[in-house]
């Protein structure tokens, strides 16, 4: 059976129609609506409608997302998309007739590498993405935990440790969900950049960071300090939901020998000698959001 998977992100909506194995037999990308709810919802009705086409009839299709829905009320919360407040999945509906599972994008990728990808052999799979924001999802034996308020695993939304904001010396940062401290206030990508800012007294964008780091001292610490600060929150995921491996995505997770640097972070935080989770690197990359939104969707319509 075919299956659509759509990623709405904030300057794209790619949408992907796949095979009964999941794997990508066309895609159509277009840009997301600068501004507007209505937009938004027509922007999808489109890509919506493409899949249709594609596939010459109607079929499963599931929409990640970077927000969090009630499961009770469907209703959406979202901080980078006009969606807060809205019901998408009835709004969608009327405007096409097609019903639809919507799903966080951090879920997404979790089923998506735990079902296809790097977390495949494992019962328990943590997907963590470190972009321009940082979430996380939980699959277990393939499937995703039902949660009561759509709320579990907004990782990017925890405190940083007090100790790694003293060894830092950073101030405390407001995050863009108006808290003060939050991991993603730091580790996602605007908040190594502003780290860098920090330390070099001049703009600097992360891949220009990386190329510094070689020869520059600065830079390099503080590179060491953002490595540090992953590990922190690898070594909290680990102690709070002990998976069999933790696979990373995002764009943060294609910095040169990332997962090295992250191993170094968990070594200088963990527990005396206590074992260290397996961490590994996302298979289907770019490809995942689209994919594990077309599998959830297909085993909703299976009976969840």
């Amino acid at each position: 059976m075919q299956s659509g998977g759509i990623d709405l992100g904030g300057t794209k909506i790619e949408a992907r129609l796949f095979d009964a194995g999941f794997n990508t037999c066309v895609t159509r990308r277009i840009a997301t609506p600068s501004e507007g709810y209505d937009r938004l919802c027509a922007a999808l009705a489109e890509q919506i409608g493409w899949l249709h086409e594609q596939a010459g009839g109607t079929l499963p299709i599931g929409i990640g997302f970077p927000g969090i829905m009630a499961p009770q009320t469907q209703q959406i919360y979202a901080a980078n998309l006009p969606l807060s407040g809205s019901n998408l999945v009835n709004d969608i509906k009327t405007l096409t007739g097609c019903s639809l599972a919507l799903v966080n994008d951090s879920l997404a990728f979790a089923l998506s590498e735990a079902t296809l990808g790097a977390g495949q052999g494992y019962d328990s799979v943590l997907g963590l993405i470190i972009g321009t924001g940082v979430g996380a999802g939980l699959a277990i034996d393939g499937r995703l935990i039902p949660r009561c308020t759509g709320l579990a695993l907004e990782v990017g939304h925890l405190g940083v440790p007090a100790r790694w904001l003293a060894q830092s010396g950073l101030p405390l940062r407001q995050c863009g969900c108006k808290k003060l401290g939050c991991y993603e206030a730091y580790l996602a990508g605007p908040g190594l950049s502003w780290m860098a800012a920090q330390a070099l007294s001049r703009d600097i964008a992360v891949p220009d960071l990386v190329v510094l780091a070689e020869t520059d001292f600065v830079a390099k610490q503080v590179l060491n300090t953002w490595s540090d600060l992953a590990g922190e929150l690898l070594l909290d995921l680990h102690l709070n939901h002990d998976p069999g491996v933790i696979v990373l995505g995002g764009g943060l997770s294609k910095i040169p020998g990332v997962l090295n640097r992250l191993q170094s972070g968990l070594e200088r935080c963990r527990l005396g000698t206590s074992p260290l989770p397996q961490i590994a690197l996302a298979e289907h990359g770019d490809s995942s959001g689209a994919r594990g939104a077309a599998i959830f969707a297909t085993q909703q319509l299976r009976g969840g």
